[in-house]
């Protein structure tokens, strides 16, 4: 079994080394998988190519309405691959401002490349700066390999 966070568990038997993965170096990770790049003062989010891989194919994404508010770690919508559901969890606080509509007809995007077609939500940041919690990259890696 692998743990994709503390409230979502998924099992699949096909899935690429952590050598094989994208993990890049302009973005911040959380525990929970999701992803962060700062941009022009607002957050873009989404799942690492981690949390896609161990999902499979994903099959449909459910994401707020601009205008909605989340606080940092609380659910925002959910990822539906052939094997699982699995929740989204905020990055930072914030206002949700804008929305990747391509994933409503193509939610394969996240597999294909979850840093860039396959985004998922754009934050105005409640706070100007990054979390500490979030992750750099090597970090993150360093939770991946235990």
């Amino acid at each position: 079994m692998i743990i994709l966070s503390q409230k979502t568990i998924c099992r699949r038997h096909n899935v690429k080394d952590i050598s094989e993965l994208n993990f890049p170096d302009n973005v911040r990770y959380t525990p929970d998988h999701e992803w962060a790049m700062p941009e022009a003062g607002a957050i873009r989010a989404g799942i690492s190519d981690y949390a896609q891989d161990q999902l499979g194919d994903v099959v449909y994404v459910e994401l707020p309405r601009p205008g909605d508010r989340f606080e940092m770690g609380e659910v925002f919508g959910t990822v539906e691959s052939v094997k699982a559901v699995s929740e989204l969890f905020m990055p930072v606080a914030g206002q949700i401002f804008a929305v990747n509509a391509a994933l409503t007809d193509l939610p394969d995007l996240v597999n294909s490349d979850p840093y860039g077609k396959g985004w998922m939500i754009d934050i105005t940041p409640a706070e100007p700066s990054l979390p500490e919690t979030l992750m750099t990259r090597e970090a993150y890696l360093r939770l991946l390999r235990g």
